[in-house]
């Protein structure tokens, strides 16, 4: 057993720069792992058929859900489905490897460049990043270039950035990791900014507002200029938090609007699985002005000799803030997708705000609607006061869906808004499906009146019913 251990050390190190390394003897081995961990024995593994081991591990993956077998309506996360085409594209550049020369992958730099000169148009922006790995770390690669952006002006009494209630919780995480003060102010009765709160806000502490345009109520900030006008004045910058750039890619642009910088996620809106920790991508645009803070290396043109070029000589950049350039698996599915749709994004936009608007007004009459207005590319609704006085609460409906065979949307959020529920339908939903939908929350908030013990009881059809929540958060039981 010991000699097993050293021959696979061994082969482990080879072929490997810098190791140069003697044999190990079995006593230099018996000096790394004491005897206690080292086995005596074979280990008796368990003998099967093939055909059992496929059977187990199929059965274990139906008990998953995803959008590939069945409706996902998961408000805030853009749970779409994405085309299987796009997810075989990264393997056209397996061999590549990150520290190959630039002169020998100028074809993947230019797809870098191509993504780039995409985004920036539909964002209104003009240059990306494509470094950051995540939507909250393009948020920190944002807020890190408006911080940079004040130092550079000497301008440091600028620590503080303003957020919405409404906001997604990563703005004020993001922005404290990044160094800032957050000022939160309310939102306005109809859902918006509250344009008197925010000028009484703003001041010469002000670095910038964090916004989502559409809402995280789903709903579009109609003063948004007046919004962009009040914070440039005072001095600070404008963050685009592009969660929810589904509902307007092709028809609003954020650097239209008024917006400085922003961080797109490539892994909701462009066509990679959104979920399971990963793989993500936070691209972030930004205005001409904010271009030399752009995070290290840059991809652009080769303006003396041609081709495409890493940048790395930007004295007044943010440094580095992924290894590499990124996930560029994830650029390359969102290249296919913009390269398939093209112009066709305004129309998956307008179909996702057609979607949600469908559902809106065919619940309007058995469940409340907060805020009942055209809404973008989801909204918000909530049990009525009777289902409540019936003890029937958000997660009761939650559950409930889960019998029916949906997935729960995202309930509880936003914050402002009691016993939430945020339902986004998406554009890649047929109306046939959407019809099942509302049939299955209009039969839930039926039950909830005549039969709310029912609602109580679900779900009845899973291997596990109701869970106590805050016990399996404290203590879990994790089984392998």
């Amino acid at each position: 057993m010991r000699e097993a251990y050293k021959l696979i050390f061994e082969r482990s190190i080879q072929g490997h720069k810098g190791y140069d390394l003697p044999a190990l003897d079995v006593p230099q081995m018996d000096k790394l792992i004491p005897d206690e961990y080292l086995a005596d024995a074979d280990l008796e593994l368990p003998e099967i058929a093939e055909i059992d081991l496929v059977r187990h591990y199929t059965n274990l993956s139906r008990r998953n859900f995803g959008v590939d077998n069945g409706f996902y309506p998961l408000g805030s996360c853009t749970m779409k489905y994405n085309p299987k085409i796009n997810e075989e594209m990264p393997a056209l550049f397996n061999n590549l490897h990150p520290y190959a020369d630039a002169d020998t992958v100028n074809g993947a730099l230019e797809l870098m460049l191509n993504v780039d000169k995409m985004l920036s148009e539909i964002t209104g922006m003009a240059k990306c990043t494509l470094s950051p790995a995540a939507g909250a770390h393009g948020e920190l690669t944002g807020l890190m270039i408006i911080r940079k952006y004040h130092e550079t002006r000497e301008d440091y009494d600028r620590k503080t950035i303003i957020v919405p209630d409404a906001a997604h919780g990563t703005n004020p995480a993001s922005a404290s990791m990044a160094g800032f003060k957050i000022k939160e102010i309310k939102s306005a009765p109809d859902g918006g900014v509250d344009l008197d709160a925010l000028r009484a806000a703003v001041g010469p502490d002000t670095a910038g507002l964090m916004l989502t345009n559409p809402s995280t109520l789903g709903l579009f900030e109609r003063n948004i200029k007046e919004v962009a006008q009040i914070v440039h004045d005072a001095g600070g910058l404008l963050y685009y938090d592009g969660a929810n750039l589904n509902a307007v890619m092709g028809v609003v642009r954020p650097g239209d609007m008024g917006f400085d910088v922003l961080h797109m996620n490539l892994h909701k809106t462009f066509s990679t699985p959104h979920g399971g920790g990963g793989p993500g991508s936070g691209p972030v645009a930004v205005k001409a002005e904010l271009i030399p803070y752009l995070p290290t290396p840059v991809v652009f043109e080769n303006e003396c000799c041609g081709g495409v070029k890493l940048d790395y000589d930007r004295p007044l950049s943010i440094g580095r803030v992924k290894n590499f350039y990124g996930n560029f698996g994830v650029i390359v599915k969102a290249y296919a997708y913009l390269l398939s749709l093209g112009r066709g994004v305004r129309e998956a936009s307008q179909n996702a705000v057609l979607n949600a608007n469908y559902i809106r007004v065919k619940l309007k009459d058995v469940y409340d609607i907060p805020y009942d207005r055209i809404c973008m590319h989801e909204f918000v609704c909530a049990p009525t006061k009777e289902m409540i006085e019936k003890g029937v609460v958000t997660n009761d409906i939650a559950k409930a869906l889960i019998d029916r065979g949906y997935h729960p949307p995202t309930v509880h959020f936003p914050l402002i808004v009691h016993e939430a529920i945020m339902i986004e339908p998406t554009e890649t939903e047929s109306r046939e499906t959407l019809d099942e939908f509302i049939q299955a929350m209009r039969d839930i908030a039926k039950d909830a009146i005549e039969n709310p013990d029912k609602v109580h009881a679900a779900p009845v059809t899973t291997p596990v019913g109701r869970p106590d929540d805050v016990g399996a958060a404290k203590n879990p039981i994790v089984k392998f």
